[in-house]
């Protein structure tokens, strides 16, 4: 298990939180699909909750109201150690600053920004709160991926932001990949999208959870209400789906169990003979 009680390194995923219409639906939702517990704060944070598993936390919810223009998302934050400096270096980058700088109590400083290709996405400091507890295992985080209609500009944006170096995992017109690297650690994934992401659809980022079966756990995210967008498929990173959840957000489900693991080798060892 990945666990952890110190602030994540700057130009890291440190937390991801849902906007949600209806945060009691979702709690139980996601309590069911990941045996979650929650834990709901006062008034002062706007009656925030935290889920945790195994007694650490792994993901925030908060209400999306319903004035606010905006579709239910789970939204991706990036450790910074200077959130003003952060939010003008975005700003300095042709990003936008949607919401803050402002505190958050005790618990550190937060913003939500708009990078050059229209993807949302947060900034924190950590005060009290250094972000996931647990992460890289089962019923937690264990990747982010940015979906860009503009790679290019994307790449540029959050390297001048956050310093981040990329490895070229794959530059053809089919499949363009990197993935963001902070001080020789992988912490996030860019992908081109433009050909495949439909006219309404902007750049965004996407979650992937851990889970021990994805198929097993499709079953009961479907049982408590979730659509499946993209169903459970072997992948060479593993087995993936994409579903939708009760009130409308998007998440993906992650598992290094295979339905059939030797199709993905033949795969594989296809690819790399050109056949």
């Amino acid at each position: 298990m990945t666990t952890r009680d110190t602030a994540f390194a700057a130009g890291t995923p440190c937390w991801v939180d849902l906007m949600s219409s209806d945060p009691p639906k979702v709690r139980a939702f996601y309590s069911a699909v990941f045996g979650w517990d929650a834990e709901e704060s006062n008034e002062e944070y706007g009656n925030y909750v935290t889920f945790t598993s195994d007694g650490r936390a792994v993901a925030g919810l908060m209400q999306n109201p319903p004035d606010s223009g905006y579709p239910d998302v789970w939204t991706t934050y990036i450790a910074t150690d200077d959130i003003q400096a952060g939010a003008a270096a975005a700003t300095d980058a042709g990003g936008q600053v949607m919401m803050g700088p402002m505190q958050v109590g005790e618990q550190g400083s937060v913003a939500v920004l708009l990078d050059t290709a229209g993807g949302a996405v947060g900034l924190w400091q950590a005060g009290q709160h250094t972000g996931f507890g647990k992460y890289n295992d089962t019923g937690s985080v264990a990747w982010h991926e940015l979906h860009s209609k503009d790679f290019a500009k994307s790449k540029e944006f959050y390297a001048s932001v956050f310093g981040w170096d990329y490895r070229v995992d794959s530059d053809t017109d089919e499949f363009r990949y990197v993935t963001a690297q902070v001080g020789g650690e992988a912490v996030a994934g860019i992908m081109d999208s433009a050909a495949f992401l439909p006219a309404e659809v902007p750049t965004h980022w996407t979650i992937y959870f851990d889970v021990a079966d994805v198929d097993e756990s499709v079953a009961v995210a479907e049982a408590n209400g979730a659509t499946v967008l993209v169903p459970a498929a072997d992948t060479p990173f593993g087995r993936l789906a994409e579903l939708l959840d009760p009130t409308g957000a998007t998440f993906k489900l992650h598992s290094m169990k295979l339905a059939d693991p030797g199709s993905v080798a033949e795969s594989a060892a296809a690819e790399e003979s050109g056949s």
